[in-house]
């Protein structure tokens, strides 16, 4: 059975590490990214955490059930990340735009962790509050509400799966990355077109796009969805006719 966590009040009256140092989940957070940074997915053990915080282990387990809590605890920080400073406009499109890229930007650039975190629901108060954002900034635009958990969940799936897969390209080893974007040049570029017509008349277009993320050109489209569906339901801001 996991251990209960200790409550926050509780964990202050704690007294410092070894060397001094005062923990908090932030920290542990913080550290967790950073030796995700370092060693990959595989170097994350609560072990490894302890000797980097210089405390025992087990100290963790006052503030996380287990690696995995923490795991949710990361992916929230990401979130939390994303929304920082953002504050809605009031033109729903270009909120939305500000949101996805934010969010598609801190995953790629903690692409360790984000392979880790993309794909987990935390239910933790940043991921509570970029769900509500998305959701009001839909509503205020004048979409009903089905049509409003449509699209959230459009984007929501949308921006994670584009963010873990462009994460997971960029946490392969240099040598496999090279490897994987020459292919375009080496393989896709030299077909013939007596063989392979498309890719050839594409390849010098493919060559320049297919290594970069096709997130904001997907962003886009489903934005522009979106807004069809707004002008065939014929409302307005705040749901106005």
């Amino acid at each position: 059975m996991a251990k209960p966590v200790v409550p926050e009040d509780r964990r202050r009256r704690r007294r410092p590490t070894r060397s001094g140092t005062v923990l908090s989940e932030a920290l542990i957070v913080d550290t967790a990214l950073r030796l995700l940074r370092e060693h990959g997915s595989s170097g994350l053990t609560a072990r490894r955490l302890g000797l980097a915080l210089d405390c025992d282990p087990s100290t963790l387990y006052r503030y996380f059930r287990g690696m995995d809590d923490l795991t949710l605890a990361i992916g929230d920080a990401l979130v939390g990340q994303a929304l920082d400073g953002w504050r809605a406009s009031g033109d729903w499109r270009a909120d939305l735009r500000t949101i996805g890229l934010r969010m598609h930007a801190v995953y790629v650039a903690h692409p360790q962790a984000a392979t880790l975190t993309a794909y987990r629901v935390t239910g933790r108060a940043h991921e509570l509050a970029a769900d509500e954002a998305v959701l009001h900034v839909l509503r205020t635009a004048g979409f009903d509400l089905a049509d409003t958990v449509r699209i959230y969940h459009a984007f929501i799936d949308q921006t994670l799966a584009f963010a873990a897969l462009d994460a997971a390209s960029l946490a392969l080893p240099s040598a496999s990355q090279r490897a994987d974007e020459d292919k375009w040049q080496s393989t896709y570029a030299r077909l013939p077109r007596t063989t392979h017509p498309r890719i050839a008349e594409a390849a010098h277009l493919l060559a320049r796009r297919m290594v970069t993320s096709a997130y904001p050109t997907a962003l886009e489209m489903l934005l522009d969805s979106a807004a069809g569906r707004l002008g065939e339901a014929g409302t307005g801001p705040a749901g106005e006719s």
